[in-house]
């Protein structure tokens, strides 16, 4: 973490500034209370080096008078008590670093300059979006709750009895059509190059906190209790941390992973209108994509894996849209951030189902992953990005509406071969 405390030293105007426009309160309080920590923490350390110093001299000493037969009492009273200081400062040292830490791990990314500047969703920038007028003006589609019920296909009642809201049971064609849409996802991630990991579904905090979910959103996971692990929110926990601690060969760059988990969001405070059916649940299917690449590729790359998210959208045959996010709105680990949004025919309003996201060394910084140049010899923090490829239930909900003919869901081409 030192070249993010570095960097807020070296920058501290320029990254107040951009912090400011996250609307966080007190943010430049929180920027200042890492720095006197900081401070703090280099003096515990030069104390305790130049006690450890005198400590190792001292012993020398000794060691030199002992073959000489001379009295080493006086010098090894002056190293028990040394050892003591050495002590006292160590308890003090550990103690600052964790403050130093946890000061740090408060400070969220600073937003990219591509970023629009804004105070809330209200002010994010849609980039694309596809013509729904001759869907704004036919009444006869219907919300998806209501063509799971007719269908038999999907049951939120049963999932309620079993947990409670959020937790949908899917049957007969249903799971079937959720199965496929897994299959598809993960059929084209691999074609593009992404190499497929099974993961496990809880994570330490370690890993949490690598990828900036921890502190930041612990109160929206799931917590095992006897073990002290979270349930992951989102495959980008254990498909990133892979990489943690790890000095990448700079010919094996960059690299794509992919997985499909379950994730699980308690989603705390959250609840209130368009809620209903799949809108927002508790544990949903999700295919994840992450790519790990150099400081200079990542913007690039990012529009590559926002036109590949569209391409899964548009050969599903759903109307959608792209939205570049405000600073206001942004997530706490991302520097920049698209999502993109499918339009519900039957609900008539934008459902996203994906958010593809530049970390920039955020997450890099955090979890020590870097890369060794071969043209300077020297460990370089890489980029890291992510995003949903896909969502699975309001994409589940947007096919649902759009392909329900009165009687049936005609599946969409692609699909059919993973049926």
């Amino acid at each position: 973490m030192t070249l993010l405390v570095d960097y807020i030293i070296n920058n501290f105007d320029s990254v107040v500034s951009a912090l400011r426009s996250r609307n966080i309160l007190n943010i430049e309080r929180l920027v200042e209370e890492v720095i006197e920590i900081n401070n703090l923490r280099i003096k515990y350390k030069q104390e305790f080096d130049a006690i450890s110093q005198k400590i190792k001299i001292k012993t020398s000493t000794i060691g030199k008078m002992l073959t000489e037969s001379k009295n080493v009492d006086v010098l090894k009273e002056e190293v028990k008590k040394l050892k003591c200081n050495l002590k006292e400062v160590k308890g003090k040292l550990d103690n600052i670093q964790s403050k130093y830490l946890e000061a740090l791990y408060n400070i969220p990314n600073i937003p990219s300059i591509k970023c629009p500047i804004g105070k809330s969703a209200k002010d994010n920038v849609v980039v694309f979006s596809t013509d729904i007028s001759h869907f704004t003006s036919d009444n006869s589609f219907l919300p998806h709750y209501d063509i799971c019920k007719r269908l038999d296909i999907i049951d939120f009642d049963l999932g309620n009895k079993l947990t409670c809201s959020g937790f949908p049971v899917y049957k007969g064609f249903g799971i079937k059509l959720q199965r496929a849409l897994i299959n598809f996802f993960l059929f084209e991630a691999e074609k593009n190059g992404f190499t497929e990991y099974g993961l496990p579904l809880v994570c330490n905090d370690d890993s949490f906190y690598g990828t900036g979910q921890m502190p930041d959103k612990e109160e929206q996971m799931y917590k095992v209790p006897a073990e002290g692990f979270h349930l992951i929110p989102t495959a980008e926990v254990p498909l990133t941390n892979l990489y943690r601690n790890v000095v990448v060969n700079e010919s094996s760059l960059p690299i794509k992973i992919t997985a499909y988990t379950p994730c699980f969001r308690r989603e705390a405070g959250s609840w209130g209108k368009n809620v209903r059916g799949l809108n927002r649940l508790h544990q949903f299917d999700k295919v994840e994509i992450v790519e790990i690449v150099k400081p200079e590729d990542s913007y690039h790359v990012l529009e590559k894996m926002r036109s590949y998210v569209e391409g899964l959208v548009k050969k599903l045959g759903l109307p959608y849209r792209v939205l570049a996010l405000c600073t206001g709105d942004l997530g706490f680990n991302a520097a920049f951030t698209y999502d993109i949004e499918v339009y519900s025919v039957g609900q008539r309003m934008w459902l996203e189902a994906s958010s593809i996201s530049n970390f920039e060394t955020y997450q890099a910084n955090r979890l020590n992953l870097k890369y060794k140049d071969k043209a300077s010899g020297r460990n370089i923090l890489l980029h890291t990005l992510n995003g949903s490829a896909l969502a699975l239930p309001r994409i589940m909900a947007a096919i649902l509406e759009l392909y329900f003919d009165g009687r049936k869901v005609v599946v969409p081409d692609v699909l059919k071969n993973f049926l």
